[in-house]
């Protein structure tokens, strides 16, 4: 198949799917040209002149997004251990505890975050408890999944050796993989902290505390100039995280 059949092909898959996409949203000519205008001032109004005023609270409020994403990224670097050892298909020869662990860390994985953060505000109350609950249980299904994997690479050699002398799974995994594997988890629970200083931030607006919660009251109330601030503090924070764990990680690796 040349070249240009393949992009042909590729048109006439993409464009239909587009344009039906397109249908179900709604988008028109009219609709861009009336909303467009709209955005932009409101952007204006955000960025133009910030409300620095607000930065005491804002800066109290990003803190408990850290603190919050700090804790629940902790406990489920934990948590997650005893899931990656049920999905890893290494540590035991039948495929029944593999399959089930995997089958749990899709299901946690899958289960919206903001939905856990309302399911912890209704049995714990508002507040950044909830938030951190949240960070932690949905975060234990990737991190889960990225210690099973590494658990699979690890060598086979020592551990059928291992098991040859009836150590148990536990031993194994004490003994043989976790001095191997544990830079490599370290370097995972810092990957997702940074994630979760996202998702921090954006649970809030549902009452889980941290710098979402102010950011959903000063949407509500239109305050445009305290929501530019908002968002400035949040992008920055984000960035200094992010640059941070970067530079950890390549040490790690």
């Amino acid at each position: 198949m040349t070249q240009k059949l393949r992009s042909t092909l590729t048109l006439l898959v993409v464009t239909p799917v587009l344009l039906w996409s397109m249908a179900g949203m709604d988008v028109t000519p009219a609709r861009i040209a009336a909303g467009l205008p709209r955005a932009a001032t409101m952007l204006s109004d955000m960025f133009a002149h910030p409300d620095w005023e607000y930065w005491p609270i804002v800066q109290q409020r990003l803190i408990e997004s850290l603190q919050i994403a700090a804790l629940g990224t902790f406990l489920a670097g934990i948590l997650a251990i005893p899931f990656g050892v049920l999905a890893a298909r290494n540590l035991v020869r039948s495929p029944v505890p593999s399959t089930i662990g995997k089958v749990l860390l899709n299901a946690i994985r899958t289960f919206p975050e903001i939905l856990l953060a309302y399911a912890f505000i209704k049995g714990l109350g508002l507040g950044a408890f909830a938030g951190v609950m949240a960070v932690a249980i949905h975060s234990i299904g990737m991190l889960g999944k990225l210690y099973a994997e590494r658990i699979e690479n690890v060598d086979k050699g020592a551990i059928e050796a291992l098991t040859t002398t009836g150590a148990s799974p536990v031993a194994i995994f004490r003994h043989c993989i976790l001095p191997e594997v544990l830079p490599d988890f370290v370097s995972f629970v810092l990957y997702r902290f940074d994630l979760n200083v996202r998702s921090a931030s954006v649970i809030g607006i549902v009452g889980a505390g941290g710098i979402g919660f102010i950011l959903g009251l000063q949407y509500q109330a239109a305050n445009y100039p305290r929501l530019g601030l908002i968002v400035i503090a949040t992008i920055a924070t984000v960035i200094v995280v992010d640059s941070i764990s970067a530079k950890i990680r390549q040490r790690l690796a």
